[in-house]
């Protein structure tokens, strides 16, 4: 009941504060975003998107985010996307500067975990940890821009990751910044086994003060995992010491508030929101999390996500 009435009095909060955002919004909420049109096909669906998906003002549309889903084979629900907002914003930002207006053709998509576990079985090059699972990744050609130039390009940014395996379609994902080729992809060599590369991000790189996170943990490959209720966020200085400013306990995406909350799957993973603090400075801040009750040696004992920027509108 405690857990119920919890969720209850924070979906308010979190209403209101959504609401006072979308009065002001940001313009941007990422560090790499495009100008807020693409164009999309899916080689697998047929499915087509042209178009504006976010106004000048950095309102989403909706139904464009829903027709955008349907292209990546993703999975649509209002207030609950399964496709990575950075990632559209990352294919918009380099279409944008490798060849404007160019049509992206999406060849591999979202991928459910029982889909991806069906490719790795039948030998396909799929990582135990994908992030195709989390809808941040998409194998694809960018029509005019070769898939060694968009390679390049992506490890010239130094942000996310680039997969090339001398064929037309490149991987790119909005995980860490990474790239390999057919021999260093690492698929089947267990390097992610025992949870070694679980991570957490946030859903945008720049909020409002007062402004909601949703978070999620990522590049999971065993469970259970025991996630402490506390969590922390951090301050970054100019200086590059790192401080902590608060605690606080999120809501989780599953029954019960334990001091070691027990998840069980991916979407017990996703979905986990907190309200920032309304007073908070503006500058760099990152969130941290620690596992409790670890079955594996090699797991991390903590994680913490990319830095992210507080702004006001």
């Amino acid at each position: 009941m405690r857990s119920i009435l919890a969720l209850a009095v924070f979906g308010g909060l979190m209403l209101a504060a959504l609401a006072a955002t979308a009065q002001t919004p940001l313009p941007t909420r990422f560090f790499f975003s495009g100008d807020g049109h693409i164009s999309l096909v899916s080689r697998k669906n047929g499915a087509v998107f042209e178009g504006a998906y976010r106004d000048a003002g950095g309102r989403y549309d909706p139904e464009a985010l829903k027709r955008v889903h349907r292209v990546f084979g993703a999975p649509y629900v209002p207030g609950r996307p399964q496709l990575s907002l950075r990632l559209i914003e990352y294919l918009d930002y380099l279409e944008d500067r490798l060849k404007p207006g160019a049509r992206i053709t999406i060849t591999s998509g979202y991928r459910s975990p029982a889909y991806n576990r069906q490719v790795r079985q039948g030998g396909g090059l799929a990582a135990k940890a994908s992030l195709h699972q989390y809808g941040m990744a998409a194998d694809l050609v960018m029509a005019g821009v070769s898939s060694r130039k968009l390679w390049d390009k992506v490890k010239q940014l130094g942000f996310g990751g680039a997969g090339y395996y001398q064929g037309e379609t490149v991987h790119i994902d909005v995980g860490p910044a990474r790239s390999w080729d057919q021999k260093t992809s690492g698929v089947g060599t267990g390097i992610s086994d025992d949870n070694k590369l679980i991570g957490l991000v946030t859903d945008y790189d720049i909020y409002p003060p007062g402004g909601v996170v949703t978070m999620r943990f990522i590049r999971m490959t065993a469970f259970p995992i025991g996630v402490s209720a506390v969590f922390v966020l951090r301050r970054h200085a100019a200086t590059g010491a790192i401080a902590a400013v608060d605690t606080f306990e999120p809501v989780f995406n599953s029954p019960g508030q334990e001091a070691c909350h027990q998840l069980a799957d991916i979407e017990q993973m996703a979905f986990i929101r907190w309200q920032l603090p309304g007073g908070l400075p503006e500058g760099r801040y990152d969130i941290l999390a620690r596992f409790c009750a670890r079955r594996w040696e090699q797991m991390p004992a903590v994680v913490h996500t990319p830095v992210f920027a507080i702004a006001k509108p």
